[in-house]
């Protein structure tokens, strides 16, 4: 039996969606903020959220191994974003802290990104995008569960 072709598959489509996404979304973002990534605006807007969280677990909520988030976090403070500082209590962590220039920033990212959301989904019926939202996230279930079939 021969495979079907790669781009005639379901998972082609939606890596082709979130790539074009993501391609679509950095364009308008570095047209207001010179220098943040995609990937650099959500771990600040995951710090916003979760100020609580460890480098770790910041990390997975950004669908990224540790080496990737300590690179980014090392740029980041570079470049004002954020600081670090030894967590006293537990000395093999951070203190992660997101600046005024990173809340400044934020706060310029919030209608992009809005916008940049609203012009990706439209003409999807609030069903459509829950339908997807479900779907998605049982293919996501099924991927990270044990696998029922031998390969």
């Amino acid at each position: 039996m021969i495979a079907p072709s790669p781009d005639s598959t379901l998972f082609y489509t939606m890596e082709s969606a979130i790539k074009g996404y993501r391609k679509f979304s950095q364009k308008r973002l570095s047209a207001v903020v010179t220098d943040m990534t995609i990937d650099q605006g959500n771990i600040l807007g995951f710090l916003a959220k979760y100020p609580e969280k460890t480098q770790q677990e910041i990390a997975a909520m950004a669908l990224k191994d540790n080496a990737s988030m300590t690179r980014m976090l090392d740029l980041m403070e570079r470049k004002g974003y954020l600081t670090r500082s030894i967590n006293k209590a537990n000395r093999r962590r951070f203190i992660i802290k997101i600046t005024p220039k990173g809340y400044e920033t934020l706060e310029l990212m919030k209608p992009i990104i809005l916008e940049n959301r609203g012009h990706a989904l439209q003409g999807l019926s609030t069903e459509e995008l829950t339908q997807l939202q479900y779907l998605l996230a049982k293919i996501n279930t099924n991927c990270i569960s044990k696998p029922t079939v031998e390969v």
